[in-house]
């Protein structure tokens, strides 16, 4: 996929899955870029610069591979990894993928109960965990039967092994696992935004069918010489399969850079300065922080040449101010858990108009229907679909085939499709715009509206630095809609700026959007990707 050259119609039309009968994740990841290029580096520490290299790295995964084999891994066992970004836990992903398991990711900002129920309904029998992950563990670990192993990535803890030791005592060289694309070997666990988290189960082919939406993002192609990174947990399919992974599979170097105290805006931007970086993943949260809490003349400086958003909608407000503080419009892109990288915007391919989304990637068929699977017209809300099959689509939900089958619907004229949930619109020229989950979605005086475009609307006012939409019940209206709002720095809540608040919504979206009720608070409740979880706030009187 090349740009500008190509059109986007062009780009559609002559794209072709290039799928491998044989394919091994772990091999894409590491080991097929250390064989061309083993001295060239893989990962930048952000604080120190100090660098990984490939062939460093893909050696220490084979014998990973191998200390895993000695402690009675089994093809298909499910191996928790717990452990903050770094060329450690690169290189225990891989392992893992190449030796033909399936890598759990977890993140370690999960409370006991989030991290105990993915342990258990996972069953993983090996776990990898950083001293935080360690003792996160340690509350729960008498209510994992299936957990055999824990190794600590750092020094030695009593009842676990130690990383070290593990590769001193039993690494040993191992060829990776003879693997196929639809063979499982990455389980990672929905967001949980609408309901108990499970856990989407994906074959060694999702990485060959995130790569077009990867390219697409950043102008169609990628030079060894680029440095790319993202603030998202690398237990996300965001920081995973949106940017390292595909980054690492076109040779290019990671920086990893993860912050205990959370995300700084300053401090990351000038991180990305010192490093180098000229390609990023910036979810619309980091971005809106960036807004509010760094210097648009330093954002000029670190001299990135593109960045992909998403995991919630941009917005209008958002991406001018992107566009205007880095030079360059942001490429939106849409997906989930069980289908990512699916919708998005690309400068480069024509493809980006402000507050839209973007358009089906190369490769992926995507609708916006009704509930019987017809297309919507132009300006009609429906819901996003893609056709099965799709090399980006999960294999299933782990343990829940009923869920998966209710994931799936059969339409005569376009075979199956996968529903997503999420609510959008189609414009005349073919742009998707997000409106939100179904369930998100209000309905009042007649209309339906997404939270979205409001909660666009609310941080484009000088006062707000992030904001929810829910709708609340009406007994003339059905529902009408409250907004909760996080002010910036050195603004006060107050009933005037709330009149204010609703009177800006009012003049830049239709009258029946403006919320009624407005509620300010110090914070937001979010997934630990950064995902607005409004059904919290639904049970807030």
């Amino acid at each position: 996929m090349r740009a500008p050259s190509i059109p986007y119609s062009e780009a559609r039309a002559s794209f072709s899955w290039q799928v491998p009968d044989r394919l091994n994740l772990g091999v894409q990841v590491l080991d097929a870029p250390a064989a061309e290029r083993p001295d060239a580096p893989a990962i930048i520490d952000g604080r120190s610069g100090a660098v990984s290299t490939f062939g460093a790295l893909a050696d220490e995964a084979s014998r990973l591979a191998g200390a895993l084999a000695k402690l009675g891994a089994r093809t298909g066992d499910r191996v928790a990894v717990i452990a903050p970004q770094g060329p450690r836990t690169l290189v225990i992903q891989a392992a893992i993928l190449r030796a033909g398991l399936v890598s759990v990711p977890l993140s370690e900002r999960y409370g006991r109960d989030a991290l105990a129920h993915r342990m258990r309904d996972s069953g993983a029998r090996f776990a990898f965990v950083s001293e935080t992950g360690r003792t996160g563990l340690a509350g729960i670990h008498g209510r994992l039967p299936h957990l055999e192993h824990t190794i600590v990535l750092d020094g030695e803890v009593a009842g676990a092994l130690g990383y070290e030791a593990l590769l001193a005592d039993k690494g040993t060289d191992v060829p990776p696992a003879d693997t196929g694309p639809d063979d499982p070997c990455l389980m990672i666990y929905t967001s949980g935004t609408t309901g108990a988290a499970k856990g989407a189960l994906h074959g060694h082919r999702v990485l060959a069918g995130h790569m077009p939406g990867f390219l697409f993002a950043h102008g169609g192609q990628v030079a060894t010489n680029d440095v790319f990174y993202t603030p998202a947990d690398w237990a996300w399919a965001g920081g995973l399969l949106n940017l390292l992974f595909p980054a690492l599979a076109s040779g290019c170097p990671v920086v990893a850079f993860a912050d205990a105290k959370g995300f700084d805006p300053q401090r990351v931007v000038a991180m990305m300065a010192e490093r180098g970086v000229t390609h990023a993943f910036l979810p619309p949260t980091a971005l809106k922080l960036m807004r509010a809490g760094a210097k648009e003349s330093d954002l000029r400086r670190i001299g990135l040449r593109s960045i992909m958003s998403a995991g919630e909608a941009l917005g209008r407000e958002t991406y001018q101010w992107a566009e205007t503080a880095f030079g360059f419009p942001i490429s939106e892109a849409y997906g989930q858990t069980e289908c990512n990288l699916i919708i998005g915007s690309s400068h480069a391919f024509g493809t980006t108009r402000a507050g839209a989304t973007g358009k089906p990637v190369p490769g992926h068929d995507v609708f916006v229907v009704r509930e019987d699977g017809t297309e919507t017209e132009p300006g009609e809300m429906g819901e996003i679909a893609v056709r099965s099959p799709d090399p980006v689509m999960f294999l299933g939900y782990w343990k829940a085939d009923p869920a998966t089958e209710r994931k799936f619907l059969t339409v005569p004229e376009r075979g199956t499709l996968l529903m997503t949930g999420d609510m959008a619109m189609r414009d005349v020229d073919g742009f998707i715009w997000f409106m939100g989950r179904d369930d998100d979605v209000i309905t009042s005086s007649g209309h339906r509206i997404g939270p979205g475009e409001i909660e666009d609307s609310l941080t484009g006012h000088p006062a707000v630095s992030m904001a929810a939409v829910i709708g609340v019940p009406d007994p003339l209206r059905t529902q009408i809609v409250r907004a909760f709002v996080v002010l910036r720095d050195g603004f006060e809540p107050s009933d005037t700026l709330a009149t204010e608040l609703r009177a800006h919504v009012r003049a830049n979206l239709a009258a029946h959007e403006y919320p009624r009720d407005i509620r300010f608070v110090d914070k937001l409740p979010m997934t630990t990707t950064g995902k607005i979880i409004r059904r919290m706030l639904k049970d807030v009187d």
